[in-house]
Formats: C-alpha cells, structure tokens, sequence
C-alpha cells in the first residue's frame, strides 16, 4: 500500500523533479559503493588478535589534546596486552554480558531489529537520543574501527562492518574479540585488565556478584564503577541481570542469595 501511493506520486512529480530525484539517488549510491570498497579488512581476526583499537587511539587524542601535549611529544597508544580465550573467562561473566548488553546475540545476525525498533520509539518519544540498540556485533566494529561520533555516516559504517564480521567470524570468536577490546573503566581495556585491576583475579575465576559487577557498568564504564553500590541505576541493572540469571538456570538458588548479599541489594 505504502508503496503504491510512493509510485503514484513519483508519477504525479514534473520531470524537472524526477531528474533531480534521479541525481540525488545515484549520488547515495555511489557513496554507497565508496564506502562498501573502503570498509576494513576483517578476516585477519580469524586468528590474529589486535594490539589496539580505534577507540583507544581515540581515547589517547583526546587525553593529549585535554593535556594540551604537542604531537611530537604525544603519549604511545596503550596496548592491549592480557589476551583471554573465550573458554578461560567466566561463564558467569559471559551470560551476565549476553543479558546486560545482548541478549538475543547468538540469534540474531548482527542487527537486533527488536531492540533497534524500540529504541527509535523511544527516542522519537523522547525527543532525543536515549537508546541506541547496538549489538554486541556493532559495538565490536565501532570499538575496532570506527570514533565514536553520533552521525549517520559512522552509523553506516558500523552497520556494513558489522555484517562483514558476522560473515567472516564465528559467533564465539566476535564475542572473545569483543570482552577483549571493549572498555571497563578508564584506560581499562579487556576484561584480562579489568579483572585484575578490579578484583585481583584472573577472567577464569570471577564469581557471580564480580561478573555481574562488570557486565553492569557497560556499555557506560566512564559514568558507572564496578566497585560502587551507590547508583540507583546500577542496581537496578544488576538485580535485572541476577534475576534472569537464577530463571535461565545458570545460577542456583544458593548462588543467587550470595550474589544479592554480595551485590547489596
């Protein structure tokens, strides 16, 4: 139906109009193409890990430009040093990332058309920009490849990197990348670091409360503290997170009660 009305009005247009419809679309799409033949090579992350990130270079400029430091005398880009396999981080911690910031990942093909639904809704309500519905998959690109500026252009990007690593990578691998590069806090990068620096433990060994703990924080660790009961918000987060945990069975009964005196709520 909303087709048809489409039609009917380009036929209704002068052809004056139709030519600089013509123009416009075949400029989007030689854009597109441009862009599709620019996109990033990504099979290498089959079986190579990457030492730095797009973002954490960004993080390093804006440290330099915020110290007024010269470029000649600009800090060396942090590197990400405490690689951990999938089958060495918690399971706990694992299934408390999938539900915080996921949780249809292994359903879904990079794009979780629910979630980005709901999100536009809301934002529309809003009048502003309150949820972005980013899968794991998207953030992944944009934390690889990509600044994090808010336009369409880098929203794009993401999107075609993203269904580029959803073709080339595995499921498990895009999630090991992902825990591996992400933030956890500031200048914590990988969840090898963020498990030391927060617990003194390895990714292997975090119990219940410590992984709900870091899965809470994301996707905002600059605003929010692993190690802090104050926020309202945080809260919330994670009593939703242990809540489903105890439902889906990943934690007993037992576990649960521990984890809601551990967590403080």
């Amino acid at each position: 139906m909303i087709l048809e009305k489409l039609i009917d009005r380009l036929k209704n247009l002068k052809p004056r109009w139709l030519w600089i419809l013509g123009g416009i679309f075949s400029l989007l799409f030689i854009y597109s193409l441009i862009l599709l033949l620019t996109l990033p090579n990504v099979a290498w992350l089959k079986k190579e890990n990457p030492v730095e990130t797009a973002m954490m270079k960004y993080r390093q400029e804006q440290e330099n430009k915020k110290n007024d430091t010269k470029s000649s005398h600009a800090k060396t880009v942090k590197k990400l040093s405490k690689w951990t396999r999938l089958s060495r981080i918690s399971p706990y911690l694992i299934q408390a990332v999938l539900i915080a910031e996921d949780d249809k990942f292994y359903q879904h093909e990079g794009f979780d058309w629910e979630e980005i639904n709901e999100s536009l809704e809301k934002n529309i309500n809003k009048g502003q920009i309150m949820r972005g519905g980013s899968t794991i998959t998207q953030q992944l690109a944009k934390n690889l490849f990509l600044k994090p500026t808010r336009n369409p252009v880098r929203k794009f990007r993401e999107a075609l990197i993203a269904v580029k690593l959803e073709k080339e990578l595995s499921k498990n691998r895009i999630l090991e990348l992902y825990l591996n590069v992400i933030e956890w806090g500031t200048n914590i990068y990988g969840i090898g670091q963020a498990s030391r620096i927060y617990f003194n433990k390895t990714p292997g060994t975090l119990s219940v409360s410590e992984a709900i703990r870091l899965a809470s924080v994301l996707p905002n660790p600059h605003r929010f503290s692993a190690t802090s009961n104050q926020s309202r918000r945080m809260q919330t987060k994670r009593r939703l997170i242990v809540n489903r945990m105890l439902r889906r069975h990943v934690i007993s009964q037992e576990q649960y009660d521990q984890a809601l005196i551990e967590l403080g709520l």
